[in-house]
């Protein structure tokens, strides 16, 4: 075999010449398509669906090339590796951007009705939903897009429709008048987990409220004004004395002028504010607990935007809830009844896609009943038969499934699933099915849309179209998530699949880390600190952007990400494309035959191939942990050290010399070593090594790296022998560079070695003195430490290399002092700087530990000079 007749290589790697040529010769070939073949395991992951809103932002860089590590390295393995790629149409993300595009033309949704307003969701769909995908693309991942789904496809659409069909003969699914989460942006119902708290410094007003038939008052705390237009009610605690003689009595409710009871009620914290609270229960979901235990009546004061209706006096009607509460609190003060206002840090709920405060809010809904659903899928996480990593999120899991309410699963959207009921006209009687009732024209159906996640939640059984592929594609073997849809997604496809599908829909959970700035800060849009990708990608190429930010990311912790990172990944790029690129123009007329595999081996070429099977024991033993972050840190020493720092610069010898045989064995080798190093790379990059594994050789037309197979795990090749003299030499080698370097002795300079040890063989001899310039080697047991000398010891091996002639040694000693002068000055500066409690105490955090970092710093140099100095005594 020859290598490919190449006349011109490039001296750079340059990533845009070959990213978008490689993808677009994968897709033509259909590499990643996967179909039915008993012959083989199947491997499975279907991707968190994107929303069709969504741009491609660095946590889906990490989330995808993970799961593309892990497609890549299993179809390597020779199974039948099977991606399903996808989106989701995003209920209320959608329509919030199909509403703000209308309102620019001029249109308004209700002018124009559903059926119109759907038929722009689905143009905007088109035009904009498929962004995401082809922005996936570019990452290099190896999907399967002829099995691309839609939330909203035809198959999916009917599938999340029978399954709400099923569930409410079954009993599971209600509709009820109940207190939901309100989104006042969106003007829909949400789940508690689309619910974000934050500290918000607000106020805690101190309302006097008079006590009929009485001189007295009773005073209230409250964090929100303007709710208490609603009140039906005020609590006290039965044990607390203040309150006795009160409860049963009424209070005259200022402003609305409502008579309304005091009573006792045992959930009141006696330390709260004054110890009475007042109650609204259609706005509060405490209030309403404990109004449904006392019979109040429930008043409903605001508008689905949260502006007020009329309920309210009139003076406070459609007005704003914020410009309400304003006015609530000067009139009391303008009543003599606002007794103090004091500052207060309140947990306040927010829309996660409105971004606005959430209303408790009473409304008729439809809920999914939890108990049955949960109780299995809480089973199967703590049975360990679905894994978690890292592991500590079981805990988090299965507080919140123990803890789980029904799901409200209804949303006042129009784009999405429609639920499937209807109502007739005059009985009011429930039709539910997936077909319409035929006599549709004496029905209505109900207006509202499923929560999003109320169709995704059957993603990894329902992506696949026939009980066929079902049954050989699921369950999935790995799941690829954020942590924050741990309750969103994953718990309910645990439901999902162990209900309908009777088992768990995957077999591990990698839960990604969170991506920070390097100030520790979210990445986010409004604070400017998340790069585009794409931009990156242009920058530094794809791989390198996939190496580094797995690099980066230990599993479990958070990630403290820049642009300037992926240096790591690009360097390491340009470091495997020199290799290549060595062993191609040395490869040139070079005859390689298999039979040279075996010949002219010296310990190095043993050492190698035994370094190379321990790297893979490791690397296979740390993907299958689910050890990414490790599975990098494997490869990068194996690349960057053993073969490109070592392994080639040991085998330059042989590589120049005479013997056409012994080149010819060499490169051999070293071309398939190389072959192989590309195999291993290639699921975290895979288009430098598939653009290096086709310059090695002439491949046929439908030939792929990605579809070859992973080198063979071969313990007998593992050679401790050759590894510990390769180690020797490298240590030695180490050691003499870092003696030069400290010893200012210039590079062109020969050295006298001297070894005392019991023995070194011929051939590392001859390495030592080919990688450090020696002029000759004495070895021996008794060797006695010559005069000013410089030394160390490795492996139990002592060296020495005399410094005459090398150096001035007075210079030397002269400049040594001088520098250690200099240290010890400066030492006393940064001493006198921490030992002043006053710079210590008011100095920031970060200033004081890199005063602390130089001193550590400048003690490790005085150290390291002084024993240099000592040498030349």
């Amino acid at each position: 075999m020859k290598v490919k007749n190449l006349d011109n290589i490039p001296k750079a790697y340059n990533p845009n010449d070959v990213e978008d040529k490689w993808y677009k010769y994968w897709e033509e070939n259909k590499f990643y398509h996967s179909e039915i073949d008993e012959t083989k395991e199947a491997y499975t992951i279907v991707i968190p669906p994107p929303n069709i809103t969504g741009i491609l932002h660095i946590g889906h860089i990490l989330n995808n090339t993970i799961q593309d590590v892990y497609i890549r390295y299993k179809r390597m393995l020779g199974f039948n590796a099977c991606w399903v790629p996808g989106t989701d149409h995003a209920s209320i993300a959608t329509e919030s951007k199909v509403i703000a595009y209308l309102k620019e033309q001029g249109v308004d949704k209700w002018d124009i009705g559903r059926e119109e307003f759907l038929k722009h969701c689905y143009q905007w769909k088109e035009k904009y939903g498929g962004i995401i995908i082809s922005q996936l693309r570019k990452l290099g991942v190896s999907c399967d897009w002829d099995r691309e789904r839609f939330t909203m496809d035809d198959h999916y659409y009917r599938k999340v429709i029978e399954t709400f069909v099923d569930l409410y003969n079954k009993g599971l699914i209600y509709r009820g008048y109940r207190m939901v989460n309100w989104d006042p942006a969106s003007k829909s119902a949400i789940s508690d987990e689309e619910v974000i708290f934050k500290p918000v410094n607000g106020k805690l007003w101190y309302f006097k409220y008079p006590v009929k038939d009485s001189e007295e008052f009773v005073t209230v705390a409250t964090t929100r004004p303007e709710t208490m237009l609603g009140d039906t009610g005020v609590a006290v605690n039965p044990k607390d004395e203040r309150f006795k003689h009160l409860v049963g009595k009424k209070i005259i409710l200022p402003i609305v002028g409502r008579e309304i009871p005091i009573f006792a009620d045992e959930y009141v914290e006696m330390e709260f504010g004054t110890g009475a609270v007042k109650i609204t229960p259609a706005h509060d979901f405490n209030d309403y607990e404990m109004g449904k235990r006392n019979k109040l009546e429930l008043i409903n004061i605001f508008n689905e935007n949260a502006s007020t209706n009329e309920n309210v006096p009139k003076e406070f009607q459609n007005l704003d809830r914020f410009d309400v509460r304003k006015k609530v609190v000067a009139k009391f003060e303008e009543l003599g009844l606002l007794e103090k206002i004091e500052d207060y840090t309140n947990n306040v709920g927010y829309s996660q896609r409105g971004n606005v405060p959430i209303e408790p809010y009473l409304s008729e809904q439809w809920f999914m009943k939890m108990e049955e659903l949960s109780a299995p899928a809480l089973k199967v996480v703590k049975d360990g038969d679905i894994k978690f990593h890292p592991p500590h999120w079981v805990k988090t899991y299965e507080h919140w499934m123990s803890n789980i309410r029904d799901w409200c699963i209804s949303r006042q959207l129009w784009w999405g699933h429609r639920i499937p009921v209807w109502y007739h006209k005059e009985t009011k009687e429930i039709y539910c099915d997936v077909e319409p009732p035929k006599d549709i024209e004496n029905y209505v159906q109900d207006d509202d849309v499923l929560d999003t996640w109320a169709s995704s939640w059957l993603w990894a059984q329902d992506v696949f179209k026939t009980e066929e592929e079902q049954k050989y594609y699921y369950p999935t073997d790995l799941l690829v998530t954020a942590p924050d849809i741990i309750f969103f997604w994953v718990a309910r496809m645990i439901m999902a699949g162990l209900h309908y599908m009777g088992d768990i829909p995957f077999k591990d959970v990698y839960f990604t880390s969170t991506i920070r700035d390097m100030q520790g800060r979210r990445m986010s849009k409004s604070l400017g600190n998340s790069p585009d990708p794409l931009e990156v990608i242009e920058d530094y190429g794809a791989d390198a952007l996939r190496f580094s930010i797995n690099y980066v990311a230990p599993l479990g912790q958070d990630v403290l990400f820049s642009i300037e990172k992926c240096e790591i990944g690009r360097n390491f790029a340009n470091k495997i494309w020199n290799a290549g690129r060595f062993l191609l123009m040395n490869a040139q007329d070079v005859e390689m035959k298999e039979e040279y595999l075996e010949k002219h081996l010296d310990f190095t070429d043993k050492w190698i191939a035994s370094r190379l099977q321990s790297t893979l024991t490791q690397l296979y033993k740390a993907l299958d942990s689910y050890d990414i972050n490790g599975a990098t840190k494997i490869l990068y020493r194996f690349v960057w050290n053993d073969f490109c720092d070592w392994y080639l610069e040991l085998s330059k010898n042989r590589l120049y010399s005479d013997d056409k045989e012994i080149k010819a064995a060499v490169i051999t080798r070293s071309i398939k070593l190389f072959e192989d190093m590309l195999k291993i790379v290639h699921p975290f990059m895979p288009f430098i090594t598939e653009e290096l594994w086709n310059l090695i050789a002439e491949r046929k037309d439908g030939e792929s790296i990605s579809i070859s197979s992973m080198p063979e795990l071969d313990s007998s090749k593992i050679d401790k022998d050759a590894e510990d003299e390769i180690e020797f030499v490298q240590s030695v080698v180490t050691a003499i560079r870092n003696i030069r370097g400290e010893m200012n002795i210039a590079p062109s300079k020969e050295i006298k070695l001297i070894l005392k040890t019991a023995k070194v063989s011929e051939v590392q001899e001859a390495y030592i003195k080919s990688l450090v310039k020696v002029s000759s080697i004495e070895v021996g047991e008794e060797i006695t430490k010559p005069k000013a000398c410089a030394s160390a010891v490795v492996k139990g091996c002592e060296i020495f290399i005399p410094l005459e002639g090398l150096i001035d040694l007075e210079v030397e000693k002269a400049r040594l002092n001088k520098e250690i002068k200099r240290l010890e000055g400066m030492l006393i500066g940064v001493n006198k700087k921490l030992s002043n409690e006053k710079f210590v105490n008011n100095a920031p955090d970060e200033v004081v530990e890199k005063e602390k970092a130089k001193k550590a710093d400048w003690e490790n140099s005085l150290t390291k000079l002084k024993t240099i100095l000592n040498e030349f005594s």
